[in-house]
């Protein structure tokens, strides 16, 4: 608002103050952030997003995977106690692929991440690790024996390394499974090579670490026991722009560097797609859209609601 003038005194009547102009903040839309004009409820999001659900088919699933998938769901039914979460899923990831899952609240992403490593109760379905005769059923393994017999490590969101322990005993902890301490011990030394920033700190509790050490420690604890598979849930959570970067700079080098595949939920939804081999889409529980990450970058249906417009 331009400044007032001072207005001329007078004896018989005070001056009018002018009416305050009226504005509009600018609210986020969709579900990125970004400058917009209205704000869309998780409702909202939900009910447009299943307005441009595609008919996903196996075969095509089974194209975005190479057509010889490392990890395949078939017909899964998965969720908590008594309620069921996801219906009849199917999902397909080749070996060495990245997949990203994104939608909105609820949708069910993380819980795929739950049924793979044996978090959730399954109701139907199958969840297979492997290739052709090395194809193996872990639907009813549990998580230790996950990690321990299929490579299959689960990488939590934030705040989940062991404050009160050092760097290296938080190493130490992720080859729980190993068979003798020592084991751990040299799996935990070779992460340190491959981390210097993290060999640095080794002695330092893990309550000391900026939020991008803490991730990559996090990262690391998982990387011990060397998995094949890395299921990777909210990788930019609370994270500065700057860590954000690293974190999937690290992510890229475990892939395409270490042959890992990868599972990733990400409410960054265009970082994930830029990152992903393949992108799904999730829906009440079900995939709406599928297709490459670059596919889905370019879909202004999944632009408008999940990209910021």
């Amino acid at each position: 608002m331009a400044d007032k003038k001072t207005p001329k005194k007078s004896a018989s009547k005070k001056p009018k103050k002018k009416a305050a102009k009226k504005t509009s903040a600018k609210s986020v839309s969709g579900y990125a952030s970004g400058g917009v004009d209205s704000i869309i409820s998780v409702e909202d999001v939900n009910r447009q997003a299943k307005a441009i659900a595609e008919d996903i088919s196996i075969e095509q699933l089974d194209d975005l995977a190479g057509n010889d998938a490392f990890i395949s769901i078939e017909n899964l039914t998965a969720g908590y106690g008594k309620m069921e979460i996801l219906h009849n899923l199917n999902l397909r990831v080749g070996r060495k692929q990245s997949l990203c899952l994104i939608g909105p609240n609820g949708a069910g992403k993380s819980t795929i991440l739950h049924a793979i490593f044996g978090f959730n109760d399954i109701f139907s379905g199958s969840i297979f690790i492997g290739e052709g005769a090395n194809r193996r059923d872990v639907t009813k393994l549990s998580p230790s024996e996950k990690l321990s017999e299929a490579g299959i490590a689960y990488i939590l969101q934030d705040k989940s390394v062991f404050p009160g322990m050092t760097v290296e005993e938080n190493l130490w902890m992720g080859g729980f499974l190993k068979d003798k301490p020592t084991e751990a011990k040299r799996a935990a030394e070779a992460v340190f090579d491959k981390y210097p920033r993290l060999a640095a700190r080794r002695k330092h509790l893990a309550k000391v670490l900026s939020g991008g050490e803490r991730r990559l420690l996090e990262i690391s604890r998982a990387l011990v026991m060397n998995p094949e598979v890395l299921l990777v849930d909210e990788p930019s959570i609370g994270l500065e722009p700057r860590f954000i970067d690293m974190v999937f700079e690290i992510l890229h080098d475990l892939q395409h560097k270490e042959g890992k595949t990868i599972i990733m939920v990400e409410q960054n939804a265009k970082k994930g797609l830029e990152f992903a081999d393949l992108g799904y889409v999730l829906v009440s529980g079900e995939v709406a859209i599928a297709g490459t990450g670059d596919e889905l970058l370019a879909n202004p249906k999944v632009g408008q609601l999940f990209l910021g417009g």
